[in-house]
């Protein structure tokens, strides 16, 4: 075997990308082209609009699976991330590019239905949960919680995903002010929030709104919120407080390549998503400033987000991966405590998009078609096609390796994804493909 040896000096663990691209150009294979991004957005979202939406619930279910005898839901209820404005919001964003009226109706009354009802009133913060139509912090993710209370990540990406169905929105002609109030409310809130250091909170009290814990990377959702706010309505009151806490953020975390305490399921481990909060709320600022240093700090972020990334197709030999042709490249590992392949970073297609809008980096823009075609080539393009569900159909789990291989056949044998359609999963790469439809 040949070994490649990189040894050089760095001034800090930023360094390492300099290996990292040349080991990208040295092993780098395409993933295979499957679907465009239309018909993929179109597959997707009908599946979900016919297959997965509760009506009596105002939202899409958390799982849907197909066991041949009807339709069994598994809810899972949560105002973003694993449910929630994270498969709704990009939902109306393919009803717009589909011109489907029927898949923006199910949204614009998943999105009321949660601005007219989610606020704690002791706090002005949204609640996390909605069970039997009351609101709480209780999701499923609770236990996880170091401290009972509002979990930044929720409050800040489910903020920033209403923004973005207001920007949908009104770009299509229909202004929703009380979306924008709502948004604008909220984010006074957390933008009180910040310690010294200019971090938002991990944890937010659920009596008074005021922060309960710190040290991670989860508040970045607020910072991406109010970034958008900012960028939308002109507003420029929480500038100068954006900047200093997009420095912290770089300094503490990412030029040190240790983004930790994103997503609560992970205990504060090191992950994939948090970074994502993170490159949406720099966009937004060099688009209202043009500071160039912004770009230097996107470019890390991504380049960061890329460390989790294939740039090569892993030689799967379970089923249905294995069979169907799958690739690997251009997919990112969840974190390093789930070593399955999740499609959540391809969310952020629109931002590379951005970024290579401002600047000439054959990296990133290989690495942006390597996460277009990954998320063209996910789900079922036919009924079954993975061993599961209908067309369209798309889990969150994809395993390249024997880790984590939790699913099975009905012969007891081992499976390399969750039969089972996802939305929330499904809506990572709604957004980021849609993003793509001019």
């Amino acid at each position: 075997m040949t070994l490649h040896c990189y040894d050089y000096a760095a001034e800090d663990e930023r360094g390492i990308h300099e290996a990292l691209v040349e080991v990208y150009n040295l092993f780098h294979e395409q993933p295979r082209e499957k679907c465009t991004p239309l018909g993929t957005i179109k597959d997707m979202a009908t599946a979900i609009k016919q297959d997965a939406w509760l009506a009596d619930l105002h939202t899409y279910s958390g799982f849907v699976f197909d066991y041949g005898k009807g339709f069994e839901y598994r809810v899972l209820p949560s105002i973003s991330w694993t449910n929630g404005l994270s498969a709704t919001v990009p939902m109306l964003m393919s009803a717009h590019s589909l011109g489907d009226e029927t898949m923006r109706a199910q949204a614009l009354d998943s999105i009321e239905h949660i601005v007219a009802t989610c606020i704690n009133p002791a706090n002005g913060l949204p609640f996390t949960a909605e069970q039997s139509g009351v609101w709480s912090n209780k999701g499923w993710w609770y236990d996880k919680q170091p401290t009972p209370g509002h979990a930044a990540y929720l409050v800040g990406q489910s903020t920033y995903l209403l923004l973005r169905a207001y920007e949908w929105e009104k770009k299509a002609g229909t202004t929703h002010d009380n979306w924008l109030e709502y948004a604008g409310k909220v984010i006074e809130i957390t933008e009180q929030s910040r310690n010294a250091d200019g971090e938002y909170p991990y944890i937010f009290s659920d009596k008074t709104a005021a922060g309960l814990a710190y040290d991670s990377f989860s508040g970045a959702w607020c910072m991406a919120a109010a970034a958008y706010y900012s960028y939308l309505t002109g507003e420029k009151k929480y500038l100068d407080g954006l900047r200093a806490s997009e420095k912290w953020y770089h300094e503490a975390y990412i030029r040190h390549e240790e983004c930790y305490g994103g997503p609560l399921d992970i205990d504060k481990n090191i992950d994939s998503e948090g970074i994502l909060s993170y490159i949406r709320a720099v966009r937004y600022l060099h688009a209202m400033t043009g500071e160039e240093v912004l770009l230097d700090h996107m470019r890390d972020a991504l380049y960061y987000e890329f460390t989790f990334k294939f740039c090569y197709n892993s030689p799967i030999k379970v089923p249905p991966l294995s069979k169907v042709g799958w690739s690997s490249c251009g997919g990112s590992i969840t974190s390093v405590t789930n070593p399955h392949i999740h499609p959540m970073s391809s969310s952020v297609i629109g931002e590379m998009e951005y970024y290579l809008g401002q600047r000439d980096d054959a990296y990133v823009a290989e690495r942006f078609n390597d996460t277009v075609l990954w998320s063209c080539q996910c789900h079922n393009s036919y009924d079954g096609e993975f061993d599961y569900g209908k067309t369209g159909w798309m889990s969150e789990r994809f395993c390249h390796s024997e880790g984590l291989l939790t699913e099975h056949y009905p012969d007891g044998s081992v499976a390399s994804t969750w039969f089972a359609l996802m939305p929330w999963a499904c809506g990572s790469i709604l957004e980021g493909l849609n993003s793509l439809m001019k």
